[in-house]
């Protein structure tokens, strides 16, 4: 006999109706189902901004939810916990979710899925975060890959299922559990004043992922080669946020990378390739997830790097303030968007593991409060190819130069104007926009003279940072 009993579909970062194979899975069993937001441990301990976007993103889903016939139910407490109350209230007779990759979310989800089905629950796990489940990407040897080219190798030719439609309803429940009200878990106290600078900045939801997908294959994706290292220019595909969180799927935006490599737009493959290092990246966290808070290379633990957070040099460097304009220009656009240009990513993170000398997992940190494109793994990844102790990392003694690298990818200084007002005559009002986002206890303002010397020089950064590797190597 077919089991009617409603299905609870648990969502965690698979905000969306769309290509969500557990979504389906639910459906089809035949019964009502009811999505449920579950604020737990894990998502009690998110940083500022990402707590802030997951929160827009969970306003929006409601919404979508609504429009097929649908609710979003929202709930705070331990996560088997709040399932087991919830199954009690609907007698459901199952529990499905789309699988998560890093260390804490696989903990918790055993622990769910060992005590539910213990229960006599049916409990189901579906892919959907991924394109390529990590387990199933092998060398010839039967291991796990830790250099991306042979990865890319080893996926760029494999079938990826076709994305799935959204249903047009969703079953409902005769009657609905209570709900928490999303205002009350105030998912936005901690940015404080600088949600409404960022606000703006956000697109959010599974509509707006889809419209920036579409828009960037047809107008964008033929430049991607050399747009994307440009951070004045709007040449990359801006979707780091959602993919973050769900609100569009990798697999859509395949399908969609190929097309256009089928139709011969030439950034296409490069910007799979891009959409493939995510991959890798995750591949890495569920293989080795010491990834996200120790040298990956285990040889790299021991290099002299300052752990001193509260030193005036990585405050100058947070508060964009260290005197070398390009690293100053990133952190000034991440406060006021949320996000940071990809080169320019590259840039800060050089600057504070090199030049500053310190560790690696300062800048992760703060990233993961600052950002609202936050990924565990890809902020983990990138932080450490920057640093050198990663898989696959750039070899630390190639320290990127900024006042080089701003003349090469910003030489009318652009970017540099968009984000940094003093000095000017008539600043630009996303520069401004960066004083009334940072915090109020750092007491800036634009009327402040722009620091005349750097915090330490590139030139003398740089050679102290190879005098301290060459030093450690022995």
């Amino acid at each position: 006999m077919s089991d009617k009993r409603p299905t609870i579909l648990w969502l965690r970062r698979d905000l969306r109706l769309s290509d969500h194979p557990a979504l389906m899975a639910a459906i089809e069993r035949g019964g009502p189902v009811v999505p449920v937001f579950i604020h737990d441990d894990l998502v009690a301990g998110l940083g500022a901004a990402p707590k802030w976007r997951l929160g827009l993103s969970l306003e929006d889903l409601g919404a979508r939810l609504a429009s097929v016939g649908s609710r979003l139910i929202l709930r705070r407490g331990d996560a088997l916990s709040v399932l087991r109350d919830l199954i009690r209230e609907l007698n459901a007779g199952a529990v499905m979710w789309s699988r998560l990759y890093d260390r804490d979310s696989i903990t918790r989800d055993k622990a769910v899925k060992s005590g539910l089905k213990d229960d006599g629950l049916t409990v189901e796990s579906h892919a959907g975060h991924v394109m390529f489940e990590p387990w199933t990407v092998e060398t010839g040897a039967g291991s796990f890959y830790k250099v991306y080219t042979p990865f890319w190798r080893a996926v760029r030719g494999r079938d990826v299922d076709a994305p799935l439609s959204a249903p047009s309803a969703i079953p409902a429940p005769q009657v609905w559990p209570e709900s928490d009200d999303l205002e009350n878990w105030y998912m936005g106290r901690a940015m404080n004043r600088g949600s409404d600078v960022c606000r703006p900045y956000q697109r959010v939801g599974e509509e707006a992922a889809q419209g920036r997908l579409g828009w960037f294959m047809g107008e964008a994706v033929g430049g991607y080669d050399d747009a994307r290292d440009l951070p004045a220019e709007d040449g990359t595909s801006g979707l780091s946020e959602n993919l973050a969180l769900g609100e569009i799927s990798p697999r859509r935006c395949w399908h969609a990378g190929r097309r256009a490599m089928e139709e011969g737009k030439p950034g296409a493959e490069t910007w799979l390739k891009e959409l493939v290092w995510r991959e890798f990246a995750y591949h890495l966290i569920y293989h080795t997830p010491h990834i996200t808070g120790q040298s990956w290379r285990e040889e790299w633990r021991d290099f002299p790097w300052s752990e001193d957070e509260d030193s005036e040099k990585v405050l100058a460097w947070k508060q964009g303030r260290t005197g070398v304009p390009f690293v100053d220009a990133a952190m000034r656009e991440m406060y006021v968007t949320g996000k940071m240009h990809n080169r320019a990513r590259m840039i800060v993170a050089s600057y504070l593991t090199k030049h500053l000398m310190t560790h690696w997992r300062i800048g992760q940190r703060w990233f993961e409060d600052c950002l609202t494109d936050w990924d565990p793994a890809s902020n983990a990844m990138g932080w450490q190819w920057s640093a050198g102790s990663g898989p696959d990392a750039t070899p630390y003694f190639r320290i990127f130069n900024a006042e080089t690298q701003a003349k090469k990818f910003d030489p009318d200084s652009t970017y540099l104007r968009r984000w940094i007002a003093e000095g000017q005559k008539g600043p630009t009002k996303s520069a401004l926009s960066f004083f009334d986002a940072v915090p109020m206890s750092w007491n800036l303002n634009p009327h402040m003279p722009y620091p005349d010397q750097p915090v330490v020089g590139l030139k003398e950064g740089r050679a102290r940072a190879l005098d301290a590797y060459e030093t450690w190597k022995g």
